[in-house]
């Protein structure tokens, strides 16, 4: 990704954010009292080089996302990751629907090796995998439910593609009563200023973006709990 593009991208975007502040846009959701982090998509067909679906930045992305969920095992908050599986890819009764039609979804067979969760992310047995077939980790799934039964309030994005995936299960956890909080070093995009635009207009819109460091000093400050 160009970085002189990006720097003055968010150059733009900060200029930007006064114009919507003084609209009234732009207010905070903050954290609750009760979160859990939902990664989304940081299958391999997202995080590895050379795949169709592959995404920049993941030399950024794998580690903050690391130090969030190390920290969120520490204090037993649910961790869930999301994948997209599809059991018939070719012939008129693909379960990819139109949208196979629009993106190449035929990579992303039920069983094969891209659909499975990164293995640096080490996904723990006790913690939820949501295999979707829409971009949204909401959308078609029981998250939403499994969310609320553990009394969960806020939810702590990471993953991609910040522009799909991300941004509307962004969408759709705020719907869901959830607050949403994206952390700025965990989500990435293929497109250089995909991340840099979403990021601006998720943060004045539809949830709180915010730094590694700021979601880790609200973990510090939560209680240990046994989910």
């Amino acid at each position: 990704m160009d970085r002189d593009f990006e720097a003055a991208l968010r150059t733009a975007f900060k200029e930007y954010s006064e114009f919507y502040r003084g609209r009234g846009f732009m207010r905070r959701l903050g954290f609750g009292a009760r979160p859990a982090i939902v990664n989304v998509d940081l299958a391999k067909a997202w995080t590895t080089e050379g795949s169709a679906f592959a995404c920049d930045g993941m030399e950024t992305i794998i580690p903050s996302t690391q130090k969030l969920i190390a920290a969120g095992r520490a204090l037993g908050l649910p961790i869930v990751f999301t994948t997209c599986a599809y059991d018939i890819v070719d012939g008129p009764f693909a379960d990819t629907g139109l949208w196979g039609k629009k993106i190449p979804l035929e990579h992303l067979k039920a069983g094969s090796p891209l659909c499975e969760i990164d293995d640096r992310l080490e996904r723990r047995d006790d913690e939820l995998l949501v295999v979707k077939k829409r971009a949204s980790a909401f959308e078609g799934t029981d998250l939403a439910g499994y969310l609320t039964s553990l009394g969960v309030d806020t939810v702590i994005l990471t993953g991609v593609t910040l522009s799909s995936c991300v941004r509307i299960s962004c969408e759709d956890a705020l719907w869901a009563g959830f607050r949403p909080i994206v952390v700025r070093e965990c989500v990435g995009d293929r497109i250089a200023g995909a991340v840099e635009w979403n990021l601006f207009d998720i943060d004045a819109k539809f949830g709180d973006v915010e730094s590694l460091e700021t979601v880790l000093t609200y973990f510090s400050h939560l209680p240990t709990r046994n989910v």
